[in-house]
């Protein structure tokens, strides 16, 4: 355990034995911090441990005041570092259990049922902050409804070379083109296997997102065998089949690769189901939900988006994350950094991302969810793409300007905004800007 913890260990007040389960928890999965950007990962620990009074004698005022003091002190502190050890420092902290935390239960209005699946709120982490399943609980404990880990691919492999992320701040946009770094099947096998042993049962949702590797020609395989090897461990994969950072990637959007790549990842998936179903009867257990989605990219055009919607009623394909991060380029960018190769994404893809949302829902008529994502800073964002369709919204590149208290500031936001449009649940917003469609409806 590292040395900031040591001095806390000795004692057995509330706020010690809380650092220390917090510690050893995370101790057999987190890694060493990085050199680069140590000290900026110790100051999130000094200031986590400094508010431990204010912990014990009043947890949910002591975590309003945790989480306002990370996103405006600690968040600007990280903004300093480039954006990849910003980044790195801030997994490695969440790991360490020095995330902030939600203590408020989420109110009823936001429950959503998906997929036979319960999620306690529809807002969602998406694919790319914990690309190796380093601190999952943490995230969940931010106030989350679910978190996606990934890309994975199959073999380790280190992405593009760096610099490979890039902050627009002036655009509150993010620009990057890791191109699939990853530790690989094993590593994240063996920190779900963790997990799932250790954490209660129904202590949050968690997705796999799944990629290839760079170098594998059969793109098929690498899908499959993500799928054998992690699907034990979800609650729902994906087949990321979008990132412009791996070469001919997006190619695989193509109907009729769609088509042969989803039917070949329902096969690998009910295998698992298959396997799983003895186990689970043995235990007294029924069988569960494991819902495969397809992540697609926003750069489709009209009659691309037909296509895509015909594989996916034609295979009944579980769900759809939609949309990846755009090669295009507004001309209203202001950033020095607007013209770096690599996907957009943050508030300058928003719009482009709630329209493909609002096209799919259509060209599918309300029968296939759909989790959106592309600029969501609040709960005004989140309510935007619900009522064009999404059932769930995940949100990432924001979190670089408003800081680990998003989650919950979009949750109120949500609530706040469900109200003023007279909408009795987040459930019962979802598609609504479709109510005028004969085959519309409520709920989705």
């Amino acid at each position: 355990v590292p040395r900031l913890f040591v001095p806390m260990q000795s004692g057995g007040s509330s706020l010690g034995r809380y650092l220390r389960a917090q510690a050893q928890r995370a101790y057999a999965t987190a890694p060493t911090p990085p050199r680069k950007g140590r000290r900026a990962w110790q100051a999130v620990g000094l200031a986590g441990a400094a508010g431990g009074l204010g912990y014990v004698l009043a947890p949910q005022a002591f975590w309003s005041g945790y989480t306002a003091f990370v996103d405006r002190v600690v968040m600007a502190g990280l903004r300093c570092l480039d954006p990849e050890t910003a980044h790195d420092v801030g997994i490695r902290s969440a790991a360490w259990g020095l995330a902030p935390r939600d203590p408020v239960p989420d109110d009823p209005a936001l429950d959503m049922q998906v997929w036979g699946l319960r999620f306690p709120n529809p807002v969602g982490l998406a694919a790319g902050f914990d690309k190796h399943a380093q601190a999952i609980d943490a995230l969940l404990a931010t106030g989350f409804g679910f978190v996606e880990v990934g890309s994975v691919t199959p073999l380790p492999q280190p992405g593009n070379p760096v610099p490979r992320m890039f902050r627009l701040v002036e655009d509150r946009g993010v620009i990057n083109r890791y191109g699939f770094n990853s530790e690989g099947l094993a590593a994240v096998r063996e920190r779900l296997h963790a997990r799932q042993a250790a954490r209660p049962p129904n202590r949050g949702l968690v997705g796999i997102n799944l990629g290839k590797n760079k170098e594998q020609e059969d793109a098929a395989a690498d899908y499959a065998q993500g799928i054998a090897e992690l699907g034990p461990y979800g609650d729902y994969l994906v087949v990321n089949v979008s990132s412009p950072n791996t070469p001919g990637l997006r190619m695989l959007q193509k109907r009729s690769a769609m088509a042969d790549l989803i039917t070949s990842a329902q096969r690998a998936r009910d295998q698992v189901l298959q396997d799983e179903d003895g186990r689970r009867a043995a235990a007294g257990k029924g069988a569960r939900p494991l819902p495969l989605l397809i992540k697609i990219a926003p750069d489709i055009t009209p009659d691309e988006r037909k296509d895509i919607a015909e594989v996916v009623l034609k295979t009944k394909i579980d769900g759809m994350v939609v949309s990846n991060t755009t090669i295009g380029r507004p001309p209203s960018l202001q950033s020095p950094h607007k013209a770096e190769g690599g996907g957009l994404s943050g508030a300058p893809v928003k719009a482009l991302s709630t329209a493909v949302i609002r096209d799919m829902y259509a060209l599918t008529k309300g029968t296939v969810p759909i989790i959106g994502l592309g600029g969501v800073a609040d709960g005004e964002d989140a309510l935007e793409k619900l009522k064009a369709g999404a059932s769930l919204v995940q949100v990432y590149s924001m979190l670089v300007y408003k800081g680990p208290g998003l989650p919950r500031r979009a949750k109120r936001g949500l609530l706040q905004a469900l109200r003023r449009e007279g909408f009795p649940t987040a459930a019962s917003a979802v598609g609504a800007d479709h109510k005028a469609e004969p085959w519309h409806r409520v709920g989705g």
